[in-house]
């Protein structure tokens, strides 16, 4: 079972917790030098989630505007069109 844990790990158990808490002090030193949080990073990606979510739902919003818009002209022509079409 060791090699197995060995392989996955890609290094022994202890070099492999050595590695990672020398890791973790670093990113830790940097995220508190720029005064970042975990909790930031989690907002943050929700809050660009949620915009993207808004503004596409706004874009949709004026691609419905517009399909209103020319269905007022379209629509009126068509019918004026297919009555003539029908008297023949």
């Amino acid at each position: 079972m060791s090699d197995q844990v060995n392989k996955f790990l890609g290094d022994s158990l202890a070099r492999t917790l050595v590695k990672l808490v020398v890791v973790s002090l670093i990113v830790g030193f940097v995220m508190t030098i720029f005064g970042w949080a975990p909790l930031d990073l989690v907002y943050g990606i929700r809050d660009f989630i949620r915009e993207i979510w808004h503004r596409g739902f706004a874009a949709l919003g004026r691609i419905g505007d517009y399909l209103l818009l020319g269905a007022t002209v379209v629509i009126p022509i068509f019918i004026i069109i297919r009555l003539f079409n029908f008297r023949r």
